[in-house]
């Protein structure tokens, strides 16, 4: 063996950090582009003219609802981790999906968020205190390096993907479903779309169910756990794919989206509209995929462009649309602020 051996990793090219540096300034500005795009055609004179209905108390209900939503999403994830071994309560794990969501609010992707639970988690003890806190520190101060991640934060981040998923999947089955319903307003093909979406999602969830149940492709995917270090990861996946769970799965994961939905429905609803239901269960779940793309901070502009376009074909006001979302994406803050007592427990 030799002493001089060197470990030689190819350079990055510059135009790669110049990028990765400016990125998160380029998200911001077309975060504020959008969203100056959806205001820029308001005619706030003559909408303050028209004497809007304000209805100040649907603001109440929509907060209540998009609330219900994070700690929905919170037990879910919560029920996944203490069912791979994380002993945490309950409680501990809502209070960090509360605080993951509000991190994703100021980061221009969820992988901040995402990243924050799934690392703390593996620091909290069965009484819900972190320990190992400065290990911890250093592990959430450097980028997330999963190859060489200890099995316990693989298993962490495992459960957080497969959470996510569910998330996915309740959002494209609601997404579907919205488009039978109210497709045809959309496009001649708007209803057939929906019939197509709500059946490669029931097919996927079938297919995968039937990998879980039969043996010999379920120790094939045992075997591939243990590959990637994961060993424990399958009880979850059962949980939340095996048959008939994955009915119970797929019904809490499409509540969750509906309670967005109503978030957004009682928005407007504050501003005196009756939005269609049907075009809300179109336009926020194509939201969320478009969501998925890293170009704007939180969704804020893109939300705005997108919705007041979609409820548009619905006669819906472009302008209270936009407002409606504003108030929309400032409830989703503020449904989140109780994870700041986390973040801000451990300064």
């Amino acid at each position: 063996m030799s002493s001089h051996a060197k470990s030689t990793s190819k350079p990055i090219p510059r135009w790669k950090v110049v990028l990765k540096r400016a990125w998160p300034t380029i998200r911001i500005l077309l975060s504020i582009g959008l969203l100056w795009k959806a205001t820029s055609g308001i005619d706030w004179h003559a909408l303050l003219d028209s004497q809007i209905q304000m209805q100040p108390w649907w603001f109440l209900a929509a907060l209540l609802s998009m609330l219900s939503a994070f700690i929905c999403g919170g037990i879910r994830w919560g029920f996944l981790m203490r069912k791979v071994g994380f002993q945490a309560s309950l409680k501990n794990f809502i209070a960090l999906y509360l605080a993951g969501g509000l991190i994703n609010q100021g980061l221009p992707s969820t992988l901040g968020g995402d990243s924050y639970r799934a690392i703390t988690a593996t620091h909290l003890n069965s009484s819900g205190n972190l320990v190992e806190e400065k290990q911890l520190d250093e592990e959430l101060h450097q980028s997330v390096d999963l190859e060489h991640a200890t099995p316990k934060l693989r298993l962490s981040f495992s459960m957080v993907l497969v959470d996510r998923l569910l998330g996915l999947a309740g959002n494209n089955l609601l997404g579907g479903i919205g488009l039978v319903l109210g497709g045809a307003t959309l496009a001649v093909w708007g209803k057939d779309l929906g019939y197509a979406v709500t059946g490669v999602m029931v097919f996927a969830g079938l297919l995968i169910a039937f990998i879980l149940a039969w043996g010999p492709t379920c120790n094939l995917l045992q075997k591939l756990l243990n590959r990637l270090q994961m060993n424990d990861a399958l009880p979850g996946i059962k949980l939340a794919f095996s048959w008939p769970m994955n009915i119970a799965q797929a019904v809490f994961a499409i509540g969750i989206h509906l309670l967005t939905i109503l978030t957004l429905l009682f928005c407007l609803k504050a501003y005196g509209v009756d939005a269609p239901i049907e075009g809300l269960m179109i336009g926020l779940p194509a939201l969320s995929l478009l969501l998925m793309l890293p170009i704007s901070i939180s969704g804020w502009g893109l939300r705005e462009a997108t919705l007041s376009s979609v409820l548009a074909l619905w006669g819906v006001n472009p302008s209270i649309t936009v407002l409606a979302s504003i108030s929309y994406g400032a409830i989703t803050v503020i449904s989140v602020l109780p994870g700041a007592y986390l973040l801000l427990k451990r300064k």
